[in-house]
């Protein structure tokens, strides 16, 4: 069982299975994010959702590189957890299983790709202050600790 991080689903929801994998990235004494920016700016772990017929590596290669613009390297999973969400820019709701990793940036090859989205470097302290979610929060709290 997959801890659930987060509100508890609504009953009158459907929700959509939505696996994805997310990056805990240290760099430069600090941690690598994306800042999704829309009605309100929300600061997350880079990652998302694995594709059909993609595995969880590939997954996060992909998504670090198209959110942040930089490849990475020696990808180790440190967890999971689930969360339910609303997601605007699909306008789906999903139950989200988020395979968290930690990995070694390695060289920025330009902006991102992912409309909206701007790649930032964060003391931890503040990551931690300014991150979207819990279950990013936690996982990037036992990442430093």
């Amino acid at each position: 069982m997959i801890r659930r991080i987060g509100h508890a689903p609504r009953a009158d929801q459907r929700y959509r299975m939505r696996p994805g994998a997310y990056a805990v990235l240290p760099l430069d004494g600090g941690v690598l994010l994306t800042a999704q920016i829309a009605d309100i700016v929300d600061i997350q772990l880079p990652g998302g959702g694995i594709d059909p017929g993609e595995s969880p590596i590939q997954a996060l290669h992909r998504e670090v590189l198209e959110e942040t613009g930089w490849r990475i390297a020696a990808p180790r999973r440190l967890g999971a957890f689930r969360r339910f969400a609303y997601m605007p820019e699909y306008d789906l709701w999903a139950e989200k299983i988020c395979h968290v990793y930690a990995a070694r940036p390695v060289i920025c090859t330009g902006p991102p790709s992912e409309p909206d989205h701007r790649t930032m470097i964060m003391p931890v302290d503040e990551a931690m202050a300014a991150m979207g979610n819990a279950g990013d929060r936690i996982f990037l709290g036992r990442y430093f600790t």
